[in-house]
């Protein structure tokens, strides 16, 4: 299969260190960047600093080596990456796209109530605009910046009533619609405390790597209708997007940190790429890692999708 524009990346938080759930993704998108003869990136998302774990992302990395999963180029690390975030910022800020917000979370449920929404626990706050015509609380110093939703991207710039539905293809999952202005509202760029979110951060360094597609967890599926949006806005291309299946904890919900993922035992790490592999669909292989990944990889090749159909 021929590909030579093909850019992929894994992009892992270091918050600890990679468990099944992790795995599987960062398989897929190796296995995916291999059979398309492209080139495969590692990208530390570390911008979050209070989730940050420190060390974490030197286990990461020798997990990832452990595993036979080397990238292509040396990584990258987030939290050194600031400038570019900063100018991104400052051009939507001069196009009128973003704007300063003072709001506290209660500050968003008292004006959501005020218009009749009440939320489902656990179910997103969808922002009502409160700032778009100047911050709620002038005097606070403490602002976030958020993203505006109700515009509509011409040649000659935002203008008012436009829609942000975005319609987009997942190489697994199908055609897929959101309307971002109604599922989500205007939402944060970098947050009151000065953390760049992850919504800005993916979307520049995905531009600035030149990565052409994207294979991640079926979790963050949700998040690609903002991201596409923010890359409109800024004027940038949009990478084609794979969200492979997620691995379930004992609770049901999503393997994760949070809920007691446990990090993976790398004593014998064809036994874990194993695991791995049949969530994504391929029959476990038997002798050196090397031999398993280049068998993995030809199959893939064969079926054009890191996930078995």
């Amino acid at each position: 299969m021929a590909g030579g524009s093909y850019v992929g990346r894994f992009a892992p938080s270091p918050t600890g260190p990679l468990h099944a759930g992790s795995l599987v993704a960062a398989l897929a998108s190796w296995l995916d960047a291999r059979a398309h003869n492209g080139h495969w990136l590692l990208r530390i998302e570390d911008v979050d600093t209070p989730r940050t774990v420190a060390g974490a992302d030197q286990i990461i990395l020798q997990q990832l080596a452990t595993c036979g999963l080397h990238p292509d180029a040396p990584p990258v690390w987030q939290s050194q990456r600031s400038a570019l975030y900063q100018a991104a910022l400052e051009q939507l800020i001069a196009t009128g796209l973003a704007y300063a917000c003072t709001c506290s979370r209660k500050d968003i449920e008292i004006a959501l109530a005020a218009r009749g929404h009440t939320r489902t626990r656990h179910a997103e706050l969808v922002y009502p605009g409160s700032c778009r015509l100047g911050p709620l609380h002038p005097m606070s110093r403490a602002q976030a910046w958020r993203l505006r939703t109700d515009v509509l991207l011409a040649p000659h710039g935002p203008s008012p009533g436009g829609s942000s539905h975005i319609i987009w293809h997942d190489r697994r999952l199908g055609p897929q619609a959101q309307d971002v202005a109604q599922a989500v509202g205007d939402f944060v760029l970098q947050r009151a405390d000065g953390c760049w979110t992850y919504q800005l951060a993916v979307v520049v360094d995905d531009a600035a790597q030149g990565i052409s597609h994207v294979v991640r967890g079926q979790d963050l599926a949700d998040n690609t209708a903002r991201q596409i949006w923010l890359q409109r806005c800024l004027g940038l291309p949009t990478p084609q997007y794979l969200h492979t299946p997620l691995v379930l904890g004992a609770d049901g919900a999503k393997l994760s940190k949070q809920n007691g993922a446990l990090p993976l035992d790398l004593s014998m790490p064809l036994q874990a790429l194993n695991s791995a592999a049949a969530v994504l669909g391929w029959p476990a292989q038997t002798g050196t890692v090397p031999e398993a990944l280049a068998a993995w990889t030809a199959m893939v090749a064969a079926n054009g999708s890191p996930v078995a159909r």
